[in-house]
């Protein structure tokens, strides 16, 4: 399928087609033009056809593969994709041909950004670079192996910062409204900014006092649901808050009558309100699950609140020290135990 481009305000229209792993490329001035030389150039014998003569370049494949992720991934992943194209082509020339890019030319930009911001930073750039090379291998023809594909560099992983319960509580006194309810729905359902963001009137069952939850953070990016019990405090809160609803989305930008996308601002706007070190949704999750966690909640149950698939992954969220602190206590008091032991006397 054709698709189009600008270039210096004319806009173009790219005509494409693979043939037993070649690709064979035309620049057309109409859309009409474009799709009758693909219809014509899979209908010709291979041997008929001329040697391609334009190769992509990489901005070429930068914006095919975005507008692909566009549908495919949640817009989070969607805008951390594209982010690491623009950081990219500020040292890598995009109007370069993809048989062009080279591993040292990829490494030596990973490195400035290694040194620049960090190595969890640098791998996370070459993880999206590498995922979009293999995706144009596949669907595009680009050169193997992958170009993209060089070493990862050290990190030093940082633990999240998990707010003390009193913290969340004070940011939660400052809020009021539709604010205020969607803390507390974070806090009982541990649900991600996104699923928040998502949810409309439709997903409340008031009726079953349960609420469907929809994610994207599965295996293929496609939306799958969940349904998760309400507490008696957050069905309140919702009820209250559905009385006054005018739209089919439960939290809605009042500036523009749309859901909300990012809130940037909003956490570390209330925590500086309410005095308390700075922390996003996603650290009240983790909250969630270690008050769950302290409860003594069997992690299998944490994580179907979670709504993990991996077992592990829970374990994570909520490891910390305290598992192993009973098994470390087997240490304490060795020393003074073997004080006291009998001294055996010789006959």
């Amino acid at each position: 399928m054709p698709y189009r481009r600008k270039r210096k305000n004319k806009i173009e229209w790219i005509a494409e087609v693979m043939r037993q792993g070649k690709r064979f490329y035309k620049v057309c001035t109409t859309k009409k033009e474009a799709l009758d030389w693909e219809s014509e150039t899979r209908s010709k014998p291979l041997e008929d056809l001329e040697t391609p003569l334009v190769l992509l370049t990489l901005l070429e494949w930068a914006t095919q593969y975005l507008e692909f992720s566009n549908t495919r991934y949640a817009d989070r992943v969607f805008r951390e994709k594209k982010a690491a194209f623009k950081v990219f082509f500020q040292s890598v020339d995009s109007s370069l041909t993809v048989n062009q890019l080279k591993p040292g030319m990829v490494l030596k930009h990973l490195q400035v950004q290694a040194k620049k911001r960090s190595g969890y930073a640098a791998n996370k750039e070459r993880k999206n670079l590498m995922a979009a090379w293999n995706w144009g291998m596949k669907h595009l023809g680009l050169p193997s192996p992958n170009p993209c594909m060089v070493e990862r560099f050290p990190e030093e992983r940082h633990a999240r910062y998990i707010p003390p319960e009193e913290d969340f509580w004070k940011v939660y006194e400052t809020t009021e409204g539709q604010d205020q309810v969607m803390l507390l729905a974070c806090l009982h359902l541990a649900a991600r900014r996104s699923e928040l963001f998502r949810l409309t009137w439709d997903d409340i069952d008031f009726s079953n006092q349960k609420i469907r939850i929809g994610t994207r953070k599965r295996q293929g990016g496609s939306l799958e649901y969940d349904y998760l019990p309400m507490t008696e405090d957050l069905y309140n809160a919702l009820l209250e808050h559905k009385a006054l609803a005018h739209d089919e989305w439960v939290f809605v930008d009042t500036l523009t009558s749309k859901p909300f996308s990012a809130r940037r601002r909003f956490m570390r706007g209330l925590c500086e309100r309410a005095e308390v070190r700075p922390f996003g949704f996603h650290a009240i999750r983790h909250l969630t699950a270690s008050i769950l966690a302290q409860a003594d909640v069997p992690m299998i149950t944490i994580q179907r609140i979670l709504r993990h698939k991996n077992l592990m992954t829970t374990e994570r969220y909520v490891r910390g020290l305290e598992p192993v602190r009973p098994a470390l206590e087997i240490l304490s008091g060795r020393h003074l135990r073997s004080q006291s032991r009998p001294v055996a006397i010789g006959h």
